[in-house]
């Protein structure tokens, strides 16, 4: 089974993808953000002044307690002259409350909006930053890991949004707002009320501070089990012939410990934080009724910036603001949960994002040509059959080279891993037409010949021309549309048979599909499917054999009619029978184009113009069958059975 990688103890946030997410908040809806936010804060700034109100009905009731009519016994004389004062008090409170309940409903409304939204164009970035990535980082990063990007670390981003975000701000708010009408009513009341939430902060430092290390640690192993899963998922096959269903269980196990385990102290520290800083405000709340009382017994003299004397009209409200003041601390502390588990899975979206992408310098296009008797080349809005390869000159001049299929590697040195070096040295002349066939051993280097030849890699020193061009210059996309590809792993997508081999090239119409599956033999069995080319396809076509599936493939780069194919061991997975069928179509489907072609079966290589034999990343041998076999080395030794490729 693969080792699992050592894991990175990780122990600080990255803020800077708060920052981000926020910043990119304001970019997708510059115009909804700031009314949700003014909604926000006119809603938090309600939700704080019920004290004052509360402060000024205790001094209306106290007044009137002591007036004449009350102390006279003239109940109903009192209450008559206070009513005015306290419903009037009243009716703003509620109005106040009711424009607090329709703001909050707009920004709950929108936020789920935005939230939504958010998530969707941050996939599509995400998506799209993907395709330009080099196929090296697939090759690096497991298929589960990345995917975990667009499913658990996606998924954070949206509580923090939709909830803890709205929540941090509407806290600072009503805290802020409280703490200003506590110094109004009472400066030494406010002194005790800041010694509980230093220790608050300090007690939420301390115990988020181990919550966070483990959020970031979990989100780290979620996605290593996702890729655990989907990569035995992918090989159930082979985990069954190899009989290592305990083996598999043992390493699962292991990757499912960890994720038992950082989950497990993550939310430790995150479940005690709460009911701690509940209790630290409760005991703030006894404290502050216990001076407080104290403070009016004794008559203590009040510091304010009210000027009003310390009484229970104040320390009642005060009470109230304590246990708001502390709640909303509290609010933030259990925020904290999800805002760390956000800035986890917002880095790794980001480092995704952040990606260098594939370079490419070239400037070369391939555009449609018309072609004349005396070979002048010009550019058609039209498709013509013929292709050109467009150059761009620094005086603004264009100039056309016609696209033959003339390619040509000089002296190439090439390495996946710095240090070791995987070809060395290699030559390879491919004239237009003719059809080259590489033979050699697994890990020989037949494949990444391949490989440069589309810039999958970059060769290290060397030259790759192709048509005389230096394929450095040519852009990607355009190279690579001029080659056709047919693997040894097919890979079929979700959908019918017609679009999997229009896939080769979007603009083909049915006429031409059919046509190119009649070429290399796939239309027979074809037909005989029970909805014939509208048959769906899932699951990488996991109910047709290898043989068919391997046709679909051969019929999409057929459609595409490229001027180079590489066939890199297109038949090795096919049966004798559905070999010879296919071999026929893509006999039919090789005329007149350059091919290459990697096979460990010589029948396939027999009637190659070029044969070169690679071994431990040089090539040995080259010439033609009848050529090689007069030699009498390697490719001879291998055609008589003297010794095998591998």
């Amino acid at each position: 089974m693969p080792k699992t990688p050592p894991k990175k103890d990780i122990r600080k946030l990255d803020m800077g993808s708060l920052g981000r997410v926020i910043k990119l908040l304001f970019k997708y809806y510059p115009v909804m953000m700031p009314v949700v936010i003014v909604c926000i804060v006119l809603s938090a700034a309600v939700s704080s002044i019920p004290a004052i109100f509360q402060q000024r009905i205790i001094a209306l009731i106290t007044k009137h307690l002591g007036s004449a009519e009350y102390l006279a016994g003239d109940y109903a004389a009192a209450w008559n002259n206070a009513k005015g004062e306290i419903f009037k008090v009243i009716i703003i409170l509620g109005a106040l409350y009711i424009i607090s309940i329709i703001l909050i409903t707009l920004y709950t409304q929108l936020m789920a909006y935005i939230t939504q939204g958010y998530l969707s164009k941050l996939r599509i970035e995400m998506f799209g930053g993907m395709q330009n990535l080099p196929i090296k980082y697939f090759d690096q990063n497991k298929h589960g890991d990345i995917m975990s990007y667009y499913t658990n670390d996606i998924d954070t981003l949206r509580q923090l949004i939709s909830q803890s975000l709205p929540h941090l701000v509407q806290s600072f708010i009503i805290v802020m707002t409280v703490f200003f009408i506590m110094i109004y009513y009472s400066v030494w009341m406010t002194l005790l009320i800041l010694l509980g939430v230093v220790f608050m902060f300090y007690v939420s430092k301390k115990m988020g501070g181990g919550s966070a290390k483990f959020f970031i640690r979990q989100q780290a192993s979620i996605a290593k089990t996702e890729g655990f899963a989907q990569e035995m998922m992918n090989g159930q096959k082979v985990i069954k012939v190899f009989c290592h269903e305990d083996k598999v269980q043992e390493e699962f196990d292991k990757v499912n410990n960890e994720l038992y385990e950082d989950s497990r102290r993550a939310h430790a520290y995150a479940n005690g934080l709460g009911p701690i800083i509940i209790n630290i405000g409760n005991v703030l709340y006894v404290l502050a009724a216990l001076i407080g009382g104290l403070l009016i017994v004794l008559k203590a003299p009040n510091l304010s910036l009210s000027g009003m004397a310390f009484n229970i009209s104040i320390l009642v409200p005060f009470l109230n603001m304590t246990k708001q003041f502390t709640g909303n601390i509290n609010q933030v502390s259990q925020q904290l949960n999800s805002i760390i588990m956000a800035l986890a899975g917002s880095k790794r979206i980001f480092e995704l994002i952040d990606q260098k992408p594939e370079e490419d310098s070239g400037k070369v296009t391939l555009v449609n040509a018309i072609i004349d008797e005396d070979g002048n080349i010009t550019e058609s809005k039209t498709h013509t059959g013929k292709w050109a390869w467009k150059h761009p000159h620094g005086d603004g001049t264009l100039t056309y080279t016609e696209l033959k299929g003339d390619v040509q590697m000089v002296d190439v040195d090439f390495s996946y891993v710095e240090g070791k070096q995987v070809l060395y040295d290699v030559s390879v002349y491919a004239n237009p037409g003719q059809k080259v066939a590489f033979v050699g051993a697994t890990g020989a280097g037949k494949t990444t010949i391949t490989n440069l030849i589309n810039r999958f890699y970059d060769i290290e020193d060397g030259k790759i021309r192709y048509d005389g061009i230096n394929i450095n210059k040519i852009k990607k996309a355009d190279l690579r549309r001029s080659l056709g590809l047919v693997l040894q792993e097919t890979n079929l997508f979700t959908g019918t048979v017609m679009e999997n081999i229009r896939y080769g090239n979007l603009d083909a119409t049915d006429e031409e599909c059919i046509e190119a599956a009649r070429m290399v033999g796939a239309h027979g069995f074809i037909s005989h499917l029970p909805d014939g080319y509208n048959t769906m396809l899932s699951n990488n076509g996991s109910n047709f054999s290898q043989g068919q599936r391997q046709l679909l493939s051969i019929a999409r780069a057929a459609v595409a009619n490229p001027p180079v194919m590489i066939m890199d061991e297109a038949t090795s997975s096919i049966d004798t029978r559905t070999e010879s069928i296919v071999q026929r179509g893509m006999d039919k489907l090789m005329e007149g184009r350059t091919v290459f072609v990697i096979a460990h079966r010589l029948s396939t290589v027999m009637n190659s113009d070029v044969i070169m034999v690679l071994e431990k990343g040089r090539i040995i041998e080259r010439g033609n069958h009848e050529q090689l076999i007069e030699k009498k080395g390697t490719y001879y030794q291998l055609y008589t059975g003297a010794f095998e490729l591998e």
